[in-house]
């Protein structure tokens, strides 16, 4: 017996790309075998040995509310968006908290970077730069109300946003999701990928010449919703999804596995986690990106999973109609994949000549390479696979019937926090972070920085041939996640390796290193582009090299929402082990305080020009930056290995009420809601929480929302309820403060932490302080925010 709560379907299609501007354009051209890569009209191509690229052609994307605050990649999306909500047959949310939004991006709104730099530094072009702009901006357009957030894994980004839905879904926490990915074309990636020498002169040919792949842009965009919720509004429904893998490759930045090892680990995931054979597997929508190792790694792939159990299946690379889209590549080709099973049709790769053929049947053997026409085939299932930057692998399975789907198979398992990796500008370990609290350390400046310094490296046994290669986020991300590793004696080995995993929470990610490529390509050409700095420009290379330096295979993925991003990461590790798909996670916030961010702040207004302290009521906050990573494993697992266990993670919510992106005043019921959703996913009640750990940084329009919820939360009561906030003492370090809350707490209810000035706030408003022994607490709350209007809450306990 099936059960429903299981089932996720699909029920709304949405894409934009260089092959049409909606879903039936973009399938008649494919079915008739058109390519959308022609030479470039958006970028200077001047010594530039490549000059294709496919491009979106739309007079439409500004007939949107507000266009002026949005990036093309915004546009991009919400276009797909709208057509895949109407599709669906809904309309408008009204900040309905069941209705959440996730996109995928790899450069996010890198135009508006360029713009600014070109363009005189307007500040208008701040709030369109990250990632997080782009959920946010949907999600206020369609008032989802739910969690929003983006999935920045580069280009395994869309597959993963629409895993990560389905993950939403069955663990309870929506009953739709908006899901996909959105990329533009631009001449930071333009130029990288030259830097690279990874871009073909001629058009990419996947499984063919493979000479290197060819830019596209565009969004797609699936409505996932639970079966019940479909059914209960008579919805049609395209498909079932079923389940996914993600791993992490630990083996090189840009490069995949020659072995093909952990892209067909991901594969017997989905597989797996569906409750299918590698026989229903019908037709696969192959990442197939054109160059020699990217290609070679999925035949590789493809040989060994379906072997002699499915040796005819069908696979192709849409990738020559699109170019490659990045971040929406997953999703453009989820969009081809469903539209394949649901039309009994399977599209092929294009520009295959009869020389062509033969050679690529000498690598392939019997499977069914689809060339330069489609086929007609029965299909069951279908799957859609991608590769990224970073080591990540995404796979996911689409069905037209319902299977027997593995999801949260551990959610009885108790989740104990058993390491701390802390980067702060206060030091760069718990002992000196530990230290600086009982010294009652405070901001020397009104913008600070973490250093990771040669003696850091040497302790941690990581060599310089490794250091050299990272840039600043890198090095954060790498020295507090080995730090977390040491911390809890966690030993990643062979026979581990697969069993543990990392999510990255950040709120800029690489956009500090997007800027830097930026100022280069504008000062030289984008024939000049750095291939040492590209790969940093991608917000998951910091996790990447973690897992590199690590040798962690398992779940990886990196999520930007702002600064909640840090808490998030926390409540998405916890999801990931209850759904059984590892017994340990990493859950990591990072982000730098580099001298673009500072400036960033400064135009924004919202960066103290002296230090302030938290509810000092100032027009501005310290800024500060570093990583915090957290350790995470099943009870069982702690306790098998006897490790020291600081605490457990309770619960987890999430609360969200529209605003414009890079606001916040006006959301504050939605950080109510957040705490209520942790406190009932952690089957407790207001009174049993003893302290709180909070955001306030000084900048009285973040600092009175907190407040306020505080008061109407806890009622009477507050007054007596410590509040800790550590940005006093390490500044607005964004999602590495939000993480670094958690670590406090943890550090609280373990005892390592003995005591610590806390706030206390009074029903009207007034604030006093006073030192609070740790002896006595016993269950923490800890609480985040972002700008659009997202809040988050976890609960850990002793």
């Amino acid at each position: 017996m099936i059960s429903n709560d299981s089932r996720c379907v699909v029920t709304g299609l949405g894409v934009i790309c260089a092959v049409g501007n909606n879903v039936e354009e973009t399938w008649k051209n494919a079915l008739n075998s058109v390519s959308g890569i022609h030479q470039t009209t958006s970028v200077d191509t001047d010594k530039c040995y490549a000059n294709l690229a496919a491009e979106v052609h739309c007079d439409t994307l500004d007939a949107i509310d507000a266009p002026e605050e949005k990036d093309r990649v915004s546009k991009l999306c919400i276009k797909a968006a709208n057509e895949a909500l109407q599709d669906a047959g809904l309309g408008n949310f009204a900040d309905d908290q069941r209705v959440s939004v996730i996109i995928g991006s790899c450069v996010g709104g890198v135009i508006s970077v360029e713009h600014y730099h070109q363009n005189g530094k307007n500040a208008n072009d701040i709030p369109k730069m990250p990632i997080a702009a782009i959920a946010s901006q949907v999600a206020e357009t369609c008032g989802a109300g739910g969690i929003v957030t983006n999935v920045a894994n580069a280009c395994a980004a869309g597959t993963i946003s629409i895993a990560l839905a389905c993950d939403l879904i069955r663990a309870g926490k929506a009953d739709v999701v908006v899901a996909g990915g959105a990329d533009s074309f631009a001449a930071v990636p333009y130029s990288g990928f030259l830097s690279l020498h990874a871009l073909d002169e001629n058009g990419c040919s996947p499984f063919n010449h493979c000479n290197g792949i060819t830019l596209g842009e565009g969004a797609g965009i699936v409505i996932v919703e639970s079966y019940a919720h479909a059914q209960k509004r008579g919805a049609k429904t395209y498909c079932e999804i079923l389940g996914s893998g993600i791993t992490s490759d630990a083996h090189h930045i840009t490069a995949p596995r020659e072995d093909a090892l952990c892209l067909t680990e991901a594969m017997n995931r989905a597989v797996k986690n569906s409750g299918i054979q590698k026989s229903d597997i019908g037709y696969v929508n192959a990442h197939g990106t054109g160059t020699g190792k990217n290609d070679n790694a999925e035949i590789t792939a493809f040989t060994k999973f379906f072997g002699e159990e499915n040796p005819t299946v069908s696979v192709s690379s849409t990738k020559v109609m699109t170019g490659h889209c990045l971040g929406a590549a997953g999703a453009i080709e989820a969009v081809f994949s469903i539209k394949a099973l649901t039309t009994d049709t399977v599209l092929p790769t294009l520009h295959y000549s009869a020389e062509d053929s033969e050679a690529l049947k000498a690598k392939v053997g019997k499977m069914d390479f689809v060339q330069n026409v489609p086929h007609a085939k029965a299909l069951k299932c279908v799957m859609s696979n991608n590769v990224a930057f970073g080591g990540t692998n995404a796979s996911i399975v689409f069905s037209k019937e319902a299977a027997n789907v593995s999801y949260q198979t551990a959610k009885d398992q108790k989740i104990a926090v058993t390491g701390l990796g802390i980067v702060c500008p206060l030091g760069n370990s718990k002992a000196a972070f530990v230290s600086a609290i009982e010294k009652d350390v405070k901001p020397e400046s009104a913008s600070i920085h973490s250093t990771i310094s040669l003696e850091d490296y040497k302790e941690l046994g990581i060599k310089m041939a490794f250091y050299r290669k990272l840039d600043n986020l890198g090095q954060l991300q790498t020295v507090s996640g080995m730090r977390a590793l040491q911390d809890a004696n966690f030993k990643v080995s062979e026979e581990n390796a697969k069993e543990i995993g990392i999510i990255v929470g950040t709120s800029e990610g690489g956009l500090g290193a997007t800027y830097d490529f930026e100022e280069l390509i504008t000062n030289l050409g984008n024939a000049q582009g750095s291939a040492f700095k590209f790969p940093h420009t991608v917000y998951n290379a910091a996790g990447g090299y973690l897992s590199i330096c690590s040798g962690i295979k398992g779940y990886g993925v990196t999520i930007t929402t702002g600064p909640v991003s840090g808490l998030d990461s926390i409540g998405y590790s916890m999801n990931v082990i209850h759904d059984g798909q590892e017994k340990a996670m990493m859950a990591t916030g990072t982000d730098e305080n580099l001298p673009i961010i500072t400036e960033f702040a400064q135009k924004l207004n919202f960066a103290a020009d002296q230090v302030v302290a938290p509810y000092s009521d100032s027009e501005g906050c310290v800024l500060g930056d570093g990583s915090v990573s957290i350790l995470l494993e099943t009870e069982e697992q702690a306790k098998a290995r006897d490790a020291k266990i600081y605490c457990y993670a309770l619960g987890y919510g999430n609360g969200r009420k529209n605003v414009k992106f890079g606001k916040i005043e006006g959301s504050g019921e939605a950080l109510d809601n957040a705490i209520q959703e942790a406190l009932k996913d952690s089957g407790l009640s207001i009174d049993d929480i003893d302290a709180v750990c909070g955001f306030a940084d000084g900048f009285k329009k973040v600092d009175n929302i907190e407040k306020a919820s505080l008061i109407r939360v806890f009622g009477d009561k507050i007054a007596s309820k410590p509040v800790f906030e550590v940005k006093e003492r390490v500044g607005e370090g964004r999602a590495a403060s939000a993480t670094l809350a958690a670590a406090e707490a943890a550090l609280l209810l373990s005892s390592e932490l003995k005591s610590e000035k806390a706030y206390f706030i009074a029903q009207d408003g007034s604030v006093s302080t006073k030192m609070v022994e740790s002896k006595d607490l016993k269950k923490i709350l800890v609480i985040s925010f972002a700008a659009g209007g997202s809040y988050s809450a976890v609960v850990f306990g002793k």
